[in-house]
């Protein structure tokens, strides 16, 4: 069981390692877990109103997909970019744990960078599944 103590560190680590690659145009960052939900970010002039619940139920299916797209000549998998008029919404999953990071348009270089910088820190609190 993980205590309050390790989400806090992994909310820590999540919004450092998204604001330092994605700046002000980071909208929203919201962890997953096959049972578990939050969201450790919101910018201030969005509304709370997402349905997070909804959202992880949709982005669950990544834990299946990347394990289907292992082997494949696409190489390893490492991150789902959607697109939608007013941002973007990137997935990126590491065993047991994913996070989801909604931002406005940028680069794709700065989806990469931000995608590749949180891998160890999802690798890093596997035991977050409560």
């Amino acid at each position: 069981m993980t205590s309050i103590t390790d989400e806090s560190e992994l909310a820590d680590e999540l919004v450092s390692v998204c604001r330092t690659a994605v700046g002000d145009e980071l909208r929203s960052i919201t962890y997953f877990t096959n049972e578990k939900v939050g969201q450790v970010y919101l910018r201030s002039d969005l509304d709370q109103t997402a349905d997070l619940v909804g959202f992880a139920e949709i982005e669950r299916n990544g834990f299946e997909a990347s394990e289907q797209y292992a082997g494949t000549q696409l190489g390893e998998y490492m991150a789902t970019v959607r697109m939608f008029e007013n941002g973007y919404l990137t997935r990126i999953i590491t065993g047991s744990l994913g996070v989801w990071v909604t931002t406005d348009d940028m680069s794709m270089e700065r989806f990469e960078e931000f995608s590749t910088a949180l891998v160890p820190v999802l690798d890093a609190h596997q035991d977050i599944t409560v």
